[in-house]
């Protein structure tokens, strides 16, 4: 085969590092930029938080927003002026960038390359995973409680004298227990795994069980919800009213009250209306699940991007100050760059503040691009923040994009894991996009509209006659919007809701 050399023109996508940053930055939730900037402060000596602006950051909060430069108003839709940057220079900045442009650093980077192709930044310094001290940990999780089920079971275990067998016995029981308090391990189980010698018995075995029935919380080591409601119901005073009662529901009749069949349940238990409502009250004062009190699950909480105010019946969005500290170049590092010589510290230094400006440069970027999405997303959701959820228009992330003049790809990246903070609650801005339903009158109806709907209908309703699906599909019909019994269902059920049958109740 013979070789030969050809030449071949061409067009192919190509993504430079400063592009490959503002998109890897975009997509950050708000911890992990909180992260992200923290590890650039950590790694590039050249970055710095501009302290002095975070007091008036703050104090603005409370006063009127109308001096704040980085917000945006709505009012009947009328466009709003783009924000001024988040990350304000220094005030030597205008020298840093005069002394810059002298080095002629590049513009840009080569397409698709890295930062350490070009800057040689030190890896003692560069890295951006240290870990954090210590001492700057967060102190929830440092001093939570991390107790699980068995944790609080085995303590309780410890305070309870028993003999070497029954303690073994015990944890063998303990370890079956699941997260909800209902016991997964037979009595054979235990007795199989027990040494021969030692002459255990199905009632020794059976005694203990029942002894670490007594253990709180109240209904755990049950095998199933008949055993979990009758241990509680038996650890109650003996004069509770209505208890005998309750105990014979729970014993006899729980598949009747579990399919809500109150008139047989009237007839074999022979209880009146109002006698069976006492009963029913006191029943539903029992856990079914009592293990899920000892929960090991820390709270997590939610830091909002963008804050939606309304002042002077003018709907304002804005960035969340406290979100991210504001950066600038250090002035006092960037000034040594004037030197001429070539020598390796020199090198150093601008390679990090090339680094430096890019970085601010992306997250300048990315506030700008998140406020301008949130605006247009609370332009078209007007309704939704003035009358709430059956205001919801349909939405999807083309209409935004055209709206903005961005890629669809780029607003969902916007979109995901980004808070809004209004008066109606906290929503991740993809809670705003929604599929439509075609109206009789021609127009669209949003799904999230018709789900608010449906819950509105459902705790209206009569609660001795609920409706069906098929009667709420009616009555929506009768309004103008057209759903199935199996839309109307399946809305249902994404919003937790039980059927009709399962939703009948006397009290």
């Amino acid at each position: 085969m013979k070789t030969s050399l050809q030449l071949k023109m061409g067009q192919q996508l190509t993504m430079t590092p400063q592009l490959q940053q503002a998109i890897r930055l975009l997509q950050l939730s708000t911890l992990d930029l909180q992260q992200e900037i923290q590890q650039a402060l950590d790694s590039n000596p050249m970055l710095e938080t501009d302290e002095f602006d975070d007091g008036d950051g703050h104090d603005s909060q409370d006063n009127d927003h109308s001096d704040r430069d980085d917000d945006q108003h709505i009012d009947n839709g009328d466009k709003a002026e783009a924000p001024e940057p988040d990350y304000d220079p220094s005030p030597d900045q205008d020298d840093v960038d005069a002394s810059w442009e002298d080095n002629k650093m590049p513009d840009d980077l080569p397409v698709d390359s890295q930062w350490e192709d070009t800057y040689q930044i030190s890896a003692g310094t560069g890295s951006a995973s240290a870990a954090p001290d210590d001492d700057d940990a967060d102190y929830d999780s440092r001093h939570a409680s991390t107790d699980s089920l068995q944790d609080h079971l085995l303590w309780q275990l410890n305070l309870t004298p028993m003999s070497d067998t029954d303690r073994e016995i015990a944890f063998m029981l303990i370890d079956g227990v699941d997260d909800d308090g209902y016991l997964h391990t037979t009595a054979d189980d235990i007795l199989e795994s027990l040494d021969p010698e030692l002459g255990v018995e199905e009632d020794e075995v059976m005694a203990v069980l029942h002894r670490l029935q007594q253990f709180d919380p109240a209904g755990v080591f049950a095998v199933d919800l008949r055993d979990c409601l009758m241990i509680q119901l038996k650890q109650m005073p003996p004069g509770t009213p209505w208890l005998e009662e309750a105990k014979a529901v729970i014993q006899d009749h729980i598949e009747l009250l579990g399919n809500r069949d109150y008139p047989t349940l009237m007839r074999r238990t022979r209880l009146k209306e109002d006698s069976l409502k006492c009963v029913l009250r006191l029943i539903k004062e029992l856990n079914p699940k009592p293990g899920a009190s000892i929960s090991t699950k820390h709270s997590e909480y939610v830091i909002p991007d963008v804050i939606v105010r309304n002042v002077r019946d003018e709907w304002r969005v804005e960035l969340n100050p406290d979100i991210a500290p504001r950066l600038r170049v250090n002035a006092d590092y960037a000034a040594l760059i004037r030197r001429s010589d070539s020598s390796s510290e020199n090198s150093f230094l601008k390679d990090h503040l090339q680094e430096a400006r890019w970085f601010i440069k992306s997250l300048q970027s990315r506030n700008e691009t998140l406020l301008k999405v949130a605006t247009k997303i609370v332009e078209y959701q007007i309704e939704f923040f003035e009358r709430g959820e059956e205001g919801m228009k349909p939405l999807v992330l083309h209409d935004i994009a055209e709206a903005v003049g961005m890629h669809e790809s780029t607003i969902s990246r916007v979109t995901t894991q980004k808070y809004m903070h209004t008066p109606r609650g906290i929503f991740e801005l993809k809670y705003f996009f929604s599929s439509h339903v075609s109206t009789d009158g021609g127009g669209e109806c949003s799904s999230t509209a018709i789900r608010a709907m449906i819950k509105k209908l459902i705790s209206d309703e009569n609660a001795r006659k609920p409706l069906s699906d098929n009667k709420i599909a009616a009555i929506l019909g009768d309004q103008g919007i057209q759903v199935a019994r199996r839309t109307v269902a399946k809305y249902r059920e994404a919003m937790m809701i039980p059927p009709s049958n399962e939703r009948k109740q006397l009290i």
